[in-house]
């Protein structure tokens, strides 16, 4: 379950990313409440799978989650550009994380 909830803290990590871009610097009512919901469900969600998992594992997976999913979605959504570099290094990112699950 510790997995499960470390999943849904990246997704969680995901939302609230995007919803700092969305918010234009919080000043915007709506999406800015909804980036403040989305930071505390990932920190709730976090600190949920800290309670079986280790840190280090925890906190690269968090992070790498986030840091993949807001390049996809800035690619896909905002129509930001990416090169083969990125794909290159976004894929090393996933890869990493697939890795620390399956060696932890």
């Amino acid at each position: 379950m510790s997995w499960i909830y470390l999943l849904v803290a990246g997704f969680f990590e995901i939302f609230w990313a995007v919803g700092l871009k969305i918010s234009h610097g919080f000043s915007r009512l709506i999406p800015s409440a909804l980036t403040l919901f989305g930071m505390v469900a990932s920190f709730y969600f976090l600190s949920l799978a800290l309670k079986k998992l280790p840190l280090s594992t925890s906190y690269a997976v968090w992070t790498g989650i986030g840091t993949a999913g807001t390049v996809l979605f800035g690619v896909f959504y905002f129509h930001e550009s990416i090169s083969a570099a990125h794909v290159i290094c976004v894929a090393l990112i996933i890869c990493g994380i697939v890795g620390l699950r399956f060696l932890s």
